[in-house]
């Protein structure tokens, strides 16, 4: 089964649980193949990476490719100066095969994911996990105002896709999603995401929901299944600074975090330093909402002691 990640270096800090988490709950890792889509990733990182997944027991078969999200997708919108996610634009030119569940760098994945070989994807060329609608997401006066789509058309966030290949070469949705990118090049609120979204308008094969539960950073646990995939969307990440105090989810993150699958050893890089500047207020307000529970446990605590005392 083909596996795809589009990666850089600041994106190695969440690779590693990424990984650990997709092996350790698959039921047959061998028959595992895992491409990764490398943004201006160094030898020395490839090589840790390839230590690791041909360690021990596991010998995952994988690739590396390299590519320039620059040269290729540099007229677009970026995600505070990065281009790499419009990688997942690029998978079914490098992919062999007839499909791929392409996976975010930013996940714990507790689901076998094998459970997916032989999905039906029922003439759609992709699958996701839906439940949104453009009405409320970001950018919606953007889809709906300028673009006319039902603000109560489904949405879904791209961060776990299973791609059916031949169907997207065959329909040639690459060259759609360029020819929307370049009519509203600086105008897409939520980069190659918005360009799927914009393509399918609600009509898409359906993931299980348990595949891409979101998980913000002061949030209790999505609640959905025993086992689920969990996407840390927003920030701080749990692998940020202050993330084992403000981030609800760093227990779970923490729980397949080993030596062996940490590639970002070291400091922060001046991208990450300068996307942490970027986060400020979601910090600011995590911080905010840190403390607030903080005084709402006390004042229970209070509530309980008077309670006993009467």
């Amino acid at each position: 089964m083909n596996i795809a990640f589009c990666i850089n270096e600041p994106g190695l800090r969440g690779l590693g649980v990424s990984l650990a988490s997709l092996i350790e709950n698959c039921s047959n890792p061998g028959r595992l193949k895992i491409w990764f889509l490398c943004s201006g990733l160094k030898n020395r990182t490839k090589n840790r990476i390839r230590e690791y997944l041909e360690a021990g027991d596991k010998k995952i078969d994988h690739v590396f490719i390299d590519f320039d999200p620059e040269e290729h997708f540099g007229a677009y919108a970026s995600l505070h100066g990065d281009r790499t996610t419009y990688g997942r634009l690029l998978l079914a030119d490098i992919v062999k095969g007839n499909s791929v569940l392409y996976l975010d760098a930013d996940l714990v994945v507790e689901i076998d994911v094998l459970e997916l070989e032989h999905f039906q994807f029922g003439g759609n060329f992709l699958a996701a996990v839906g439940g949104g609608i453009f009405k409320n997401t970001l950018g919606n006066k953007f889809y709906i105002g300028k673009l006319k789509i039902d603000p109560l058309e489904e949405y879904f966030n791209a961060g776990i896709l299973l791609f059916d290949l031949k169907k997207w070469r065959e329909e040639k949705v690459k060259d759609q999603c360029l020819e929307l990118a370049n009519k509203y090049p600086l105008e897409l609120p939520s980069h190659d995401q918005s360009l799927l979204n914009i393509l399918c308008q609600g009509k898409f094969a359906k993931l299980p929901n348990n595949f891409n539960c979101s998980w913000e950073a002061d949030q209790s646990k999505p609640g959905l299944s025993d086992k689920q995939i969990l996407h840390f969307v927003g920030a701080p990440k749990p692998w940020d600074p202050l993330a084992s105090i403000l981030h609800r989810g760093f227990k779970s993150w923490k729980k397949y975090h080993q030596k062996e699958s940490n590639f970002s050893v070291g400091r922060f890089t001046f991208f990450e330093l300068k996307r942490l500047w970027h986060l400020r207020r979601s910090y600011a307000r995590c911080i905010l909402n840190h403390f607030k529970n903080l005084s709402h446990k006390e004042d229970f605590r209070t509530v309980r002691r008077i309670n006993e005392k009467i």
